[in-house]
């Protein structure tokens, strides 16, 4: 239980909780992601990111960019790197709605903030994976209005993502 009233900052007292699970873990588990902490605890992001980033100091946790945060060092972890990134991996799955028809030509995709909660990912993790679609022309995107899906003239050739 956090005190929100007391004098202990709240990101120190979350890594306090997480050092405990994170102690009783093996290298390479999975940590909560900032989005799961923000959950948990009802915190901004930066809190949640100043917790982590506190274990990552004291050397208990490493984070592996796109992927999550894990116990231990990064040498001492047995977890196999991912084939795909997670950005890549969430296009792919906007991608094959798409082409199935699933999201149609000149409707929206659902935004950025229904994905990172679809996703339980960041923020940028989205933003990669739609300026991906952007960039292949399966979006386009609209200022102040959000992403929209391309005449099918416009998408790839093969209708998948390329490397």
């Amino acid at each position: 239980m956090l005190d929100r009233e007391g004098d202990t900052h709240l990101y120190l007292q979350i890594s306090e909780i997480i050092r405990s699970r994170v102690l009783r873990g093996s290298p390479g588990d999975p940590v909560a992601s900032e989005a799961d902490i923000q959950r948990e605890f009802g915190v901004a992001r930066t809190t949640a990111r100043r917790a982590i980033r506190r274990l990552r100091d004291d050397g208990l946790v490493h984070t592996v960019h796109g992927e999550g945060t894990y116990v231990g060092a990064p040498a001492a972890a047995p977890r196999a790197p991912r084939k795909t990134p997670l950005y890549r991996q969430i296009a792919e799955e906007i991608a094959q709605h798409i082409s199935r028809g699933t999201f149609t030509p000149r409707r929206a995709i659902p935004g950025e903030a229904a994905l990172v909660q679809q996703y339980d990912v960041a923020r940028e993790t989205v933003r990669r994976a739609v300026a991906l679609l952007r960039e292949q022309g399966w979006i386009y995107t609209v200022p102040q209005r959000g992403s929209y899906v391309s005449p099918k003239e416009q998408w790839p050739p093969d209708n998948e993502i390329s490397p």
